[in-house]
């Protein structure tokens, strides 16, 4: 059990009449203390960052103050330490300051001076932790940005909402497209979090099989069900203490939803088979790329887990809305493949440029990371859904003269808008700006049509 950070002083003495003395001083100066009688087994209750001070005898039977102190200061050595001792003590105390106690009252003392120590004590760990956490935020904030690479508005709000959902205990909802990062924002919820030295669990409910999700998420007891031989530790009580990830939510059963509504609002769970109720600590972050609202209008979705899981949204942004965002993942991830191939980095032309930017991205940051690695490789700049992307020759062929480059460069951006289009022809001509009369003639010019990217026309070609 650990201490109450409402508790500012723990008092330690095995002298019954002094510890009640030293308590009503401190108790008539608004000050909550937990007085004690014995120090063994302190340490293992007080956190690291907890906000108060240790008051504490040096003679005591068991666990002395000088262990005490060296025990506490093995796990936080800014915990103020003051040390109480008598009047054959001090050269000991003397050398207790030297190992990093806070302050030495000799005894008798004055009320004031116990009082003075100790305040002094308490706004010094205020500083110090005040300063802890604004080093843990710049460091939370500097890890952030390493890990949800853009600076679009986009993207910098959706760090801003991750760094202020980490240190709560809310359950989240992630939303986003295939490929957007959906896992990575979990993950940095967890690492962000007071949970981070806890496991990090993460499993794809669309990637279960229907009779076995049950088991793989709750547990089960021996014969809960034909071939179940032994207990097995179901996902949610292995992350217990942790956090839970859980991928394509809308992919689970209606039954299984019940159950998880119930984990979610009792913070419990009961193993197949079993009687059992096991109490939970548990964070559960959820992700889907589906409308659950719009599944639960269906009847596909429990209303209910929808309004329970939605109590903290985020919303990944697709890469397509990002801007230039593209270009700096782009390279960071085509930097970061050079470097793990032993390979020089390849700079990207203007045009490699023009064409990440105008890329819709269907497959998001996932398919602009492998498009990144076959880059580094020096493979081609294929897209999908791009039959001629526009690569290091776009810029130009040797040997050939400006006119015959500005007709490859044409003749690859149609190309490119072509099969993006999806066989829409009024699509193609607003996407390059020019009038139908004039695409047709562009279309001829260079021996392109829908047929030839694999797409059949939608619209009238007149």
């Amino acid at each position: 059990m650990k201490i109450d950070h409402q508790i500012q002083v723990v008092l330690i003495d095995d002298d019954p009449h002094l510890r009640q003395a030293l308590s009503q001083t401190l108790d008539l100066a608004g000050l909550k203390i937990l007085p004690l009688a014995e120090a063994q087994g302190l340490a293992a209750q007080i956190e690291r960052d907890w906000p108060g001070v240790i008051v504490s005898d040096i003679r005591m039977p068991g666990m002395d103050g000088l262990e005490l102190l060296k025990e506490l200061h093995d796990q936080d050595p800014e915990l103020p330490v003051l040390l109480i001792t008598g009047h054959g003590d001090v050269p000991l105390a003397v050398e207790a300051m030297r190992a990093g106690a806070y302050d030495f009252l000799e005894k008798p003392f004055a009320s004031d001076a116990l009082l003075d120590s100790v305040r002094r004590a308490l706004a010094w760990r205020r500083l110090v932790l005040d300063n802890r956490s604004l080093r843990l935020a710049l460091s939370d904030r500097q890890e952030l940005s390493a890990r949800l690479v853009g600076h679009s508005p986009l993207m910098l709000r959706l760090r801003e909402q991750i760094g202020a959902l980490a240190a709560t205990r809310a359950d989240v909802l992630i939303l986003g497209e295939t490929g957007a990062g959906k896992e990575v924002v979990a993950r940095a919820l967890h690492d962000l979090s007071n949970r981070r030295n806890g496991p990090f669990v993460a499993i794809n409910a669309g990637a279960l099989a229907e009779s076995v999700v049950e088991s793989e998420l709750f547990g089960h007891e021996p014969g809960a069900f034909t071939g179940a031989q032994k207990r097995r530790i179901g996902k949610f009580e292995f992350a217990n203490g942790g956090t839970l990830f859980l991928d394509e939510i809308e992919s689970m059963s209606l039954d299984v939803q019940v159950k998880l509504l119930r984990l979610l609002q009792e913070r419990v769970v009961e193993r197949l088979g079993g009687n059992q109720q096991i109490p939970l600590d548990i964070r559960v972050i959820a992700a889907t790329k589906e409308d659950l609202r719009q599944a639960a209008d269906q009847g596909r979705f429990r209303a209910d887990l929808y309004y329970r899981l939605n109590v903290a949204p985020l919303r990944i942004p697709p890469l397509r809305e990002r801007g230039e965002d593209a270009l700096m993942l782009f390279q960071h991830f085509a930097d970061e493949a050079s470097t793990r191939h032993g390979l020089p980095p390849h700079p990207l032309q203007p045009a490699q440029r023009g064409l990440l930017l105008r890329h819709t991205w269907p497959g998001n940051v996932r398919e602009l990371q492998n498009a990144a690695e076959r880059f580094a490789l020096g493979l081609e700049l294929a897209l999908d859904n791009t039959p001629e992307s526009l690569d290091a020759n776009i810029a130009g062929h040797p040997g050939s003269n400006l006119s015959e480059q500005v007709e490859h460069f044409e003749k690859s951006l149609i190309a490119a808008e072509l099969a993006r289009s999806h066989g829409s022809l009024r699509s193609l001509a607003e996407a390059l700006g020019i009038p139908r009369k004039t695409l047709h003639d562009k279309l001829r010019k260079h021996g392109l049509s829908f047929d030839s990217v694999g797409s059949a026309a939608s619209d009238e070609l007149e």
